[in-house]
């Protein structure tokens, strides 16, 4: 089985007009470890020094630092430094229709649920960024025609997204509501992301928002650019047991039109972008605020001598 092993290196830098007197802040920046992905080493920078440093696990499972910064400040930075190998995944080679997968986690009195079918059921419903409208489930009945098995319903919808919606990194904010990017057809990844899955909720299935990073390749002929990459999201789908086949989750790019392989790398999922915001907190003073982000994804056999350094 075929390896590829990348080197992730996110650099995120808050700058303040006046200075911060208390910032308390979390931090999603450490990738999953899955079947189909191995962390194999992992640092993670903090500049000034913070305080009250904790790691954990937060509801969803993805890994979480939580810090306090105590001491009047007018920057923050934090650097994240990741190595990850990722072996190619399967889709499974059949899976229900898309009607039997609903079924499986609708409510009824009394039912019994399997513990993968439970865990499920979070993503049911409205979040925060997702919405269960009617025009969305008018949407997504096009491509999930009655009795067709769920793999072939999520690839229709992720097609349909990608050909229909336009990549505009200047039509949206990470507020635009996704009625909005709807209506407009134009949005990133976040915004793809978030109206695919109103499209799958709306229909009664169960879909999570999944936060990380994906390969991008330069032109022919050009150097990697360093700091140029951005975070990517994507959506996952859950499959209950079809056939003696166990539960499984299906993810889905509609940005490229794609089923992620070996060139996404997972950091976390959640109902959507703000469960995995890759830095959020609170802070006492500040001022106006300014924010650079800078990632880059580079394959291992590029990235000999590319240090840790802030």
């Amino acid at each position: 089985m075929s390896e590829h092993t990348y080197h992730i290196r996110h650099d995120t830098h808050y700058a303040y007009s006046q200075a911060v007197r208390l910032s308390h802040q979390m931090l999603r920046l450490t990738p999953r470890s899955l079947p189909w992905q191995t962390c194999t080493s992992h640092g993670i920078s903090i500049m000034p020094e913070p305080q009250n440093l904790r790691m954990f696990l937060d509801s969803f499972g993805n890994p979480l630092q939580s810090f306090s910064l105590e001491n009047d400040h007018t920057d923050l930075r934090a650097v994240a430094e990741s190595w990850v190998t990722l072996t190619p995944r399967q889709l499974p080679p059949a899976t229900p229709s898309w009607e039997q997968a609903r079924a499986a986690l609708s409510y009824q009195a009394g039912q019994f649920l399997l513990p993968d079918d439970l865990e499920a059921t979070r993503y049911l419903f409205e979040s925060a960024h997702v919405r269960i409208k009617r025009e969305f489930l008018a949407y997504a009945a096009e491509s999930f025609t009655p009795g067709l098995p769920l793999l072939a319903g999520i690839d229709a919808l992720m097609t349909r997204i990608f050909q229909e919606f336009t990549f505009d990194p200047l039509a949206t904010t990470v507020s635009t509501p996704v009625t909005e990017v709807f209506a407009t057809r134009r949005g990133v990844c976040q915004d793809f992301a978030h109206f695919m899955l109103s499209c799958l909720r709306s229909l009664g299935l169960a879909a999570r928002y999944v936060s990380g990073y994906l390969l991008t390749e330069p032109p022919p002929g050009q150097p990697r650019l360093i700091g140029a990459d951005a975070s990517h999201a994507w959506v996952s789908v859950y499959c209950p047991g079809f056939n003696g086949q166990a539960s499984s989750w299906i993810d889905a790019d509609p940005t490229n039109g794609i089923f992620p392989d070996t060139s996404h790398i997972t950091l976390g999922w959640g109902r959507d972008f703000l469960d995995v915001s890759p830095l959020r907190g609170v802070l006492i003073g500040g001022g106006q605020q300014t924010m650079d982000v800078a990632v880059t994804v580079m394959p291992a056999h590029e990235a000999p001598g590319f240090g840790f350094a802030v």
